[in-house]
């Protein structure tokens, strides 16, 4: 078997047996994706979800946040 035969084996096997990963954390942009799983090392998803809409409402982009003060 080649190489590649055994790549397109392996990912086979993956699509075949391996569910879809989600997440429990609420987010509409890979911005609010990346502030979530970051907190999410800290803390629950759940509490994450509490926290991150007030923080998204303050800072609603990378750009608003790079220029806070606080």
């Amino acid at each position: 078997m080649t190489k590649k035969e055994k790549f397109a084996a392996f990912v086979d096997y993956f699509e075949r047996n391996m569910p879809v990963a989600e997440t429990e954390l609420s987010f509409e942009t890979p911005y609010q994706l990346l502030v979530a799983v970051i907190l999410s090392a800290q803390c629950t998803d759940k509490r994450v979800n509490l926290i991150t809409p007030p923080f998204f409402e303050a800072y609603p982009t990378p750009e608003v946040l790079a220029v806070a003060s606080q």
